[in-house]
């Protein structure tokens, strides 16, 4: 599944700037590319965005990271560009997946990490590493966690801004 947030933001803004980036250059297959992103949900909320710390993202075109949808839209673009697009929940996140939603026995949360409706709890995988998962019920003992997506399932609204074409 491709998944828009794979792409990575950039922390450190004077590396954009000592970036070589050709004004000219458009957008292809195998383009590395700075921009900033706007996500909005279909009721016109805004889901995610770059601009709110001023981190644009960056993205290697063709890497599988992100849809082939969300790349055709970008093909052709040059530093300077502007965009919006609607891209369906298949072309962005991808659909909800039921193998994603996992029943766990409410004594495996502590007192610190509270087993509520709507909080997002951090939990560790076997390889160290940490996934997200929202609850999304809690009744008697079992809690339902989803390990989705936030965004799977949603048609959504793309603006993006190249700032540089590498």
């Amino acid at each position: 599944m491709s998944d828009v947030s794979n792409v990575t933001k950039v922390t450190d803004t004077s590396a954009m700037a000592e970036a070589t980036s050709n004004t000219e250059a458009t957008i292809g297959a195998n383009s590395a590319l700075i921009f900033h992103f706007d996500i909005k949900l279909a009721d016109g909320s805004a889901a995610d965005s770059t601009r709110v710390h001023n981190k644009p993202a960056k993205l290697q075109m063709g890497d599988a990271s992100i849809s082939a949808a969300f790349e055709a839209e970008l093909t052709g673009l040059k530093a300077g560009d502007k965009k919006t697009f609607t891209l369906a929940p298949e072309d962005a996140y991808g659909m909800p997946n039921p193998d994603n939603i996992y029943f766990v026995d409410r004594s495996r949360f502590s007192a610190d990490t509270e087993a509520k409706v709507g909080a997002i709890i951090g939990f560790s995988m076997p390889d160290g590493s940490e996934l997200p998962g929202l609850i999304r019920e809690v009744a008697g003992e079992s809690v339902t966690v989803d390990f989705n997506h936030p965004l799977a399932g949603q048609t959504l609204t793309f603006s993006v801004e190249i700032m540089q074409v590498l």
